[in-house]
């Protein structure tokens, strides 16, 4: 159940909810649960609650077209930019309060999406790789 609970904590937290994981994350170490496990888990969750923003993002765009909250003519600038340096903004999707809308903006930007998992997934594995390192050393 530990595990499960770190997977919806990590979930909640990669959404736009303001949420983090990190204290439970950091309490099943101390309390000596699989680090293996505890890292497939939360890195699981978090990805997951980003791709929640992509997909309401994604499905967003017409919703915020159609109420003039965005400008065609500016969205198409910032596909473009976003597609040159879309890659480099995603790795920083792990950063508290930039890191949840980033994921949000790459789906109302259709950003390609397996791009998007990949670096996703890198940046979230890597800031738990790097709680639980830090806590270990």
């Amino acid at each position: 159940m530990v595990y499960l609970y770190l997977f919806f904590a990590a979930f909640l937290s990669g959404s736009l909810l303001p949420m983090g994981s990190e204290g439970v994350l950091i309490y099943d170490v101390l309390h000596g649960y699989s680090v293996i496990w505890l890292l497939i888990f939360a890195t699981a969750g978090n990805v997951l609650g980003s791709i929640l923003n992509y997909y309401l993002g994604l499905k967003g765009e017409e919703f915020l077209l159609n109420k003039n909250y965005l400008n065609p003519n500016n969205l198409q600038k910032a596909k473009k930019r976003f597609k040159r340096y879309g890659a480099i903004a995603l790795l920083f999707s792990f950063m508290p309060i930039v890191g949840d809308p980033l994921t949000f903006i790459a789906g109302v930007l259709e950003y390609n999406f397996k791009k998007f998992l990949l670096l996703v997934t890198i940046s979230k594995a890597c800031r738990y790789f790097a709680i639980v390192y830090l806590l270990k050393i």
